[in-house]
């Protein structure tokens, strides 16, 4: 069968609910197979993954940012309304002005600053997973996604990046708003509504950033502070695209990561109970969650000049579709790949947080969070038990979780 004979629905409810059949009939048929439905040339095989990632001179990540469905005029004046831009700043930055703006937004993440950050996880975690037990306690049941995973990971980020004053409801519904928008298939009435979302989000920062002092610790000071390669300081533009990505990205993927192992390990009470008392195992854990259900299953580069990846020919300005959930489940990579192996001897080797240049600043931060908030939740609801075991998920391009897990106690 001939790769274009492949009907691929990268929106639609079977892959998103079990990508795994596709993905292994993609893998099967060819290093890159082009979907017409989107214009995306999907990769699929973790070594042709790895080799885009790490080829930052023939892939450029230009189109990181770019919706995947393509944004009508109305929508577009609504953005445009607002003064809405996103030049190259960080995940879609190939220019000499990235490494400047990595080092500046990695000073937030250090291990240090990570390690310090451990008691505000553990009192935070402490606060969420008590929501959770208050509900249960009053209704028999909670919703583990709305009582620990939605909030916490903003309510940390904003911290960290020294923001503590941000509401974090209005924040939430400003980056899932732009999230859909940029990553997701909606129509053009809903495009229209997430652009006035997305507009009111890039007009606060850009306020933030111009009200913001050079002397400050806080990002949006050191934003203001910074100089690109030629002294010159950023305009507001840029700033507000370092900060819009950030702020987005940096909460809504640990959100994620805590919504499908809350699910997934819930599910497994034998594993479950055992977290509370086992750091090795809680930490085996969330890495075995990343390799196998990745919050950000994919990726997107374009092809800066013809190529020829895994045996296929790419021509130039092609889009790619990494497809890290399929690279992590690549039985060239993996032994039994889809089985659920905590502590596997490969198990740092996916590729959740992408590799090389653009390799996520925010990894050891998420893990370190992604594991203290399961063992406070073992601990404290050893007994609960899974209500619904096919949830709702998030449907977009490159993000994917279950937007509730219910669950009761026993």
């Amino acid at each position: 069968m001939r790769t274009t004979e492949l009907a691929v629905d990268l929106f639609g409810d079977d892959y998103v609910r079990d990508p795994h059949p596709t993905l292994r009939a993609l893998r099967e048929r060819s290093a890159a197979h082009h979907d017409p439905t989107t214009g995306l040339w999907l990769v699929s095989r973790h070594a042709d993954v790895r080799e885009v990632l790490l080829d930052a001179e023939t892939y450029h990540p230009d189109n990181a940012l770019t919706a995947v469905t393509p944004l009508p005029i109305r929508a577009l004046r609504v953005l445009a309304r607002a003064g809405f831009a996103l030049p190259p700043t960080l995940a879609n930055n190939g220019t000499p002005t990235h490494p400047g703006l990595r080092r500046l937004v990695t000073r937030f993440f250090t291990a240090r600053r990570v390690a310090e950050a451990v008691p505000l996880v553990e009192r935070l975690a402490d606060e969420h997973v008590a929501v959770a037990e208050a509900e249960l306690a009053a209704t028999g049941r909670t919703d583990l996604v709305a009582a620990v995973a939605r909030d916490l990971p903003c309510r940390l980020l904003l911290a960290m990046l020294g923001l503590p004053d941000v509401d974090v409801p209005t924040l939430k519904g400003w980056s899932t708003a732009s999230l859909e928008l940029f990553w997701g298939n909606p129509g053009p009435d809903r495009q229209e509504e997430l652009a006035r979302s997305a507009g009111e989000f890039h007009r606060w920062l850009a306020d933030q950033v111009r009200a913001a002092r050079p002397d400050g610790e806080d990002l949006f000071s050191a934003l203001v502070a910074h100089r690109r390669p030629d002294g010159e300081p950023l305009d507001v533009d840029e700033a507000v695209g370092v900060c819009y990505f950030l702020l987005i990205a940096g909460q809504e993927t640990t959100t994620q990561l805590l919504s499908t192992a809350l699910r997934r390990l819930v599910a497994r009470p034998e594993l479950w109970r055992r977290l509370a008392d086992d750091a090795e195992l809680t930490a085996a854990c969330v890495e075995e969650i990343l390799r196998h259900e990745p919050p950000l299953p994919t990726w997107r580069r374009v092809a800066a000049r013809p190529a020829r990846l895994g045996g296929v020919d790419l021509p130039g300005g092609a889009h790619l579709l990494l497809m890290l959930n399929s690279a992590n489940t690549d039985p060239d990579a993996y032994a039994e790949p889809e089985r659920f192996c905590p502590g596997r001897a490969e198990g740092r080797r996916h590729l959740a947080f992408g590799l090389g240049r653009h390799l996520c600043l925010g990894a050891e931060l998420a893990r370190t969070e992604a594991a203290v908030v399961l063992r406070t939740a073992a601990a404290r609801l050893p007994d609960v038990r899974l209500v619904e075991a096919d949830p709702p998920m998030l449907d977009l391009l490159s993000f994917r979780a279950p937007l509730r897990v219910l669950v009761a106690r026993d």
